[in-house]
């Protein structure tokens, strides 16, 4: 596998804009300049965002996005004295990190009011990220100077902070600026190139995103739910808004450049043949959430009265109530995110690109958890149709998000209103929450499509080359997207059978996989769908040390249905955690071992109500999943 480090692009950038004489003054160090433009920091802490995708190999087996064999996520647990999972942290605090507080300050001192919203808009969303991640962190101590150690604060100040720092960054936008940037910020500003409405846009959805994190907390529509919806009206509400960093500009035959690729691309190999799609998202995708046995936990054959297996591709009953979709329905009941976004073993000559019918058969196969064999099949790579390790000839520059070309996505429009749909939801606002939430699919449609590459059918030459890319055509997918979008599981949808499972699985649909964050946020706030007693669970009230116990997919308050941890008992999960678990799932992330277990550890020892330093710290709720505040002792 090709581990191509990023280098952090702020010195590649140095030379590549105009306007920097000062570099050519024969009197100073231009190896080490005392002064930097500002502007010269943006693509290079823009650029860090690729660590969200280095860290979604840990996230998307986590919330079972994705299958992997990544240290042990899949068992909600990792390696000790490893820095896998900790990409977010280096981000943060390092590559990020003083950069971006200089290039803050300066535009300040200099009067650079965008600059300055923008920097601020950034260090927003990435506290926001990184506290969902890691839950409790250094904040107030962490650039003073001198320090050999910090004090870790508090989640409900760390995201108290982060709705002041995106307030202080739309104050800043909204001021007029006369500042020359140049080329800075048409250029250097590889998400929406100096465009100050979309930054305000973005700074608004931060603030949202922040309090979404919170729906669940029993004062959250008294003290919260005003607020989000205010920011929401404000926020990224077209797909043009989408905030996603662009690839650096590179060479596409240099290997020194090869950093620039997209992380998941096909050049830097990074998902090879080592994670695959999930059999949940599958199950999903193609309408084929299974019933379950209460009294055994086996899935339910469907077989004829002779006892014969009907479908043999899948041969288990599906649940009576999809959330997402039908596939063996009539019109209206396909979803065709499955051929945008799922890898299928039935495009292998790209030859019904625009056959709609033989786009509804194909079959797709999700991976077990640390596997590509799953329940019914072996997943393909991501990259496209094959079982093997993928090849260029056949799988070219990649598909959809998984392509050397892609930019990293981060946050949507959809993901917005989806949000806001949730919020309207839990304010007994039934209408308004339908509303927004048939415009939030209607944003992933649109979504989906526009990163789609199509491939090309093979030449007839033998030996002939396949260029990769998605199995049908854009046209395609619309038509397809237009007749479920009007059917019976968006537009069709009625106040009757409108449920939260609606809103958070479809959210969970929009995110895959690029954001898993968000969607293990969202898991975590409704704790996996647990059935416990009280106000969360904890051992021997929700799992004990071999078993999880969660709610069968009857249970009307069950919000992801079909959703089953590793240790529940039914058929292709009955695992387990590691003991370090106590049977309990994983809840917040590690710091960044060569960090803070290196040097830091009597800051974290002090950390309530679980140590730092306990072997089962990630188990540890963090703040926002609880309905009030951290318990005393657990």
């Amino acid at each position: 596998m090709k581990k191509i480090v990023t280098a952090f692009a702020l010195l590649a950038t140095l030379f590549s804009f105009t306007g920097c004489e000062k570099y050519l003054d024969v009197n100073k160090n231009v190896d080490a300049p005392d002064y930097v433009d500002a502007g010269l920091y943006l693509p290079g802490i823009l650029s860090a965002y690729q660590g969200f995708y280095w860290d979604i190999r840990a996230l998307g087996p986590l919330t079972q996005m994705m299958g992997g064999s990544y240290g042990n996520f899949y068992m909600h647990y990792y390696a000790k004295s490893s820095d896998a999972g900790g990409e977010m942290w280096r981000m943060t605090y390092w590559l990020q990190g003083m950069n971006l507080e200089n290039m803050i300050n300066q535009s300040i001192e200099e009067e650079q009011w965008t600059l300055a919203g923008i920097g601020y808009a950034i260090k927003a969303f990435s506290w926001d990220c990184i506290t969902k991640y890691h839950a409790d962190l250094p904040l107030k101590q962490t650039f003073e100077p001198g320090r050999l150690s910090h004090d870790y604060d508090y989640q409900p100040e760390i995201m108290a902070q982060v709705r002041e720092w995106a307030k202080t960054a739309i104050e800043y936008l909204e001021k007029e600026d006369n500042s020359n940037y140049g080329t800075y910020l048409t250029q250097g500003d590889l998400v929406y190139h100096g465009d100050k409405s979309k930054w305000i846009k973005f700074a608004h959805s931060v603030i949202v995103n922040d309090l979404a994190a919170l729906t669940n907390k029993s004062d959250f529509e008294s003290k919260y739910a005003a607020e989000l919806l205010e920011h929401a009206a404000l926020a990224l509400d077209s797909n043009d808004d989408t905030f996603a960093v662009e690839r650096m500009t590179a060479s596409s035959t240099d290997p020194q450049f090869g950093a620039y690729y997209n992380f998941w691309g096909t050049y830097r190999e990074n998902l090879v043949n080592s994670y695959w799609q999930s059999d949940y998202i599958v199950q999903l995708l193609t309408g084929s959430v299974p019933q379950y046995d209460p009294a055994t936990g086996d899935k339910v054959d469907d077989v004829d009265a002779a006892g014969e297996v009907i479908n043999k591709y899948y041969p288990w009953k599906p649940a009576d109530k999809q959330i997402i979709c039908d596939t063996t329905k009539a019109t209206g009941h396909y979803d065709p995110r499955a051929a945008a976004k799922l890898a299928s073993v039935d495009y292998a000559k790209y030859d019904a690109m625009d056959d709609l019918d033989a786009i509804k058969s194909w079959h797709y196969y999700g991976s077990g958890f640390s596997g590509a064999v799953g329940p019914i099949g072996t997943a393909p790579n991501l990259y496209g149709f094959r079982t093997a390790t993928p090849s260029k000839t056949v799988e070219g520059h990649g598909r959809w998000l998984f392509r050397d070309d892609a930019p990293y996505v981060l946050l949507t429009a959809a993901e917005i209103q989806f949000e806001v749909a949730e919020v309207y939801w839990k304010l007994g606002k039934k209408s308004e929450a339908l509303a927004a939430w048939k415009k939030a699919v209607a944003l992933d449609m649109d979504f989906t499509v526009s990163y789609m590459n199509p491939g090309a059918p093979d030449n007839g030459v033998v030996g002939g080359k396949l260029p990769g890319g998605s199995g049908l055509s854009k046209a395609a997918f619309n038509t397809l997207a237009a007749e479920y979008v009007a059917g019976p599981y968006v537009n069709g949808m009625t106040l009757t059978d409108f449920s939260l499972s609606h809103i958070m699985m479809q959210k969970f649909v929009h995110l895959w996989p690029w954001g898993a964050l968000e969607a293990w946020t969202d898991l975590r706030k409704y704790h996996y769908d647990i059935n416990y007693t009280g106000a969360y669970p904890s051992q021997g009230n929700g799992w004990t040390k071999t078993e999880v116990s969660q709610k069968w997919d009857t249970d009307p308050t069950k919000v992801y249905k079909g959703y089953y941890l590793l240790p529940a008992p039914v058929e292709n999960r009955r695992g387990s955690y590691n003991a370090d678990n106590e049977g309990s799932p994983c809840y917040r992330i590690r710091p960044r071992y060569n960090s803070e277990y290196m040097w830091n550890k009597t800051s974290m020892d002090a950390l309530k109500p679980i140590s730092g330093n306990a072997t089962n710290y990630h188990c540890s709720i963090p703040w926002f999943a609880y309905p009030g505040d951290y318990p005393e002792e657990l």
